[in-house]
């Protein structure tokens, strides 16, 4: 495990130096996440919620910053992650767990699920056995923290060998075909998941510390999620101007399969050829329902500062939020600045990055 170090801060406050894992996760706020805590950082708050926490970027600089944190999600693959570097302070995968991972065991009767219902969608065949193999042995790990480390691990592993980093349609071909490319990485898809294991397990496992807080990782609805902290971050799915809104269970279902392995089949809707989750409801990507849920949950926390990131334009309209806000909250700072996102079609002038601030 890395030492830990400290970095010294202007208002005597100690910081841990420590790098977030390398992640490949669409709207994830990694590449902002300075920026925002710079428009933050002055307020005071010792607990901080970061509400829908994906790869728990924000709640992990938190942490650094020697607050106590609470990540939560409703993905479980997300909650796997939170619990692999939130949670945990000193947990980490040694060499022999991270071998035992990859190698067939004997006594060990190994499913062939991935193999069986995934063959020729996302992964070779080969591939499809390594997985049915890895997920079967980090289910046979007993510390679910050392299990959470292996899951994020595989994981990230999984998407960088995935054109786009994503599972929205059965495109393995991709990774073959010999045509000029404008994105993607050939030598990257081309290497093994073994070696993409070890990478980021060691990238996790270095990202583990103890800031000598009491951090949470939860798996809940947001409105389930008990209230009384001092701030709640909150960053939910993007909806576009056109009504169409991210969702991350279609997007990443083949993480979540993973991590919830012996129930997978039941989940899987097998009217599609990618063969992802059956459709449940979310009211954070209908643009019908998003309004009043934002209201709920301003609501729901009103006591606590509550710092809104949100992508413009899009569903809701920025001064709708602020007038939801103003209901409860009498002072309401915006701070924007331009930013590209990964994927957007939009040209980055047209594409902001709004922090909204509410408190008193």
């Amino acid at each position: 495990m890395a030492k830990h170090y400290q970095m010294q801060l202007l208002k005597g406050v100690k910081a841990y130096d420590y790098s977030f894992p390398t992640t490949r996760y669409q709207g994830s706020k990694q590449k902002i996440v300075d920026w925002i805590w710079k428009n933050i950082s002055h307020l005071e708050f010792d607990t901080f919620l970061d509400a829908f926490s994906g790869t728990a970027c924000v709640g992990f600089h938190a942490k650094k910053n020697q607050k106590e944190v609470t990540c939560n999600d409703i993905l479980r693959f997300n909650y796997q992650v939170a619990l692999a570097i939130i949670e945990n302070n000193s947990v980490v995968l040694n060499d022999g767990d991270i071998e035992f991972i990859l190698t067939k065991q004997k006594g060990i009767d190994y499913p062939t699920f991935i193999q069986d219902t995934f063959k020729d969608i996302y992964y070779t065949d080969e591939e499809n056995t390594l997985l049915d193999i890895m997920i079967t042995n980090i289910n046979q790990l007993e510390d679910k923290y050392k299990k959470a480390i292996a899951f994020a691990a595989l994981g990230q592993s999984c998407l960088v060998k995935r054109p786009f980093n994503l599972f929205h349609r059965k495109n393995l071909y991709v990774r073959f075909a010999d045509v000029p490319r404008s994105f993607g990485n050939k030598a990257t898809w081309d290497k093994q998941f073994q070696y993409y294991f070890r990478k980021f397990s060691k990238e996790f496992n270095e990202a583990v510390f103890s800031n000598g807080k009491h951090n949470k990782a939860l798996n809940f609805d947001i409105f389930d999620v008990p209230d009384g902290y001092d701030m709640v971050y909150i960053d939910t799915p993007y909806v576009s101007p056109q009504g169409v809104g991210v969702d991350y269970q279609q997007f990443y279902h083949f993480l979540e399969g993973i991590v919830d392995y012996d129930n997978w089949h039941d989940k899987i809707d097998f009217s599609y050829k990618h063969r992802p989750f059956k459709s449940e409801s979310n009211v954070w990507v209908n643009k019908n329902e998003i309004e009043k849920a934002f209201d709920r949950l301003f609501k729901k926390f009103q006591d606590s500062i509550l710092v809104v990131s949100y992508r413009s334009p899009g569903i809701p309209e920025k001064e709708v939020i602020i007038n939801l806000l103003e209901q409860y909250k009498q002072e309401v700072e915006l701070k924007d600045r331009k930013y590209k996102y990964v994927l957007s079609k939009e040209k980055e002038e047209k594409n902001g990055e709004v922090l909204l601030i509410a408190r008193a």
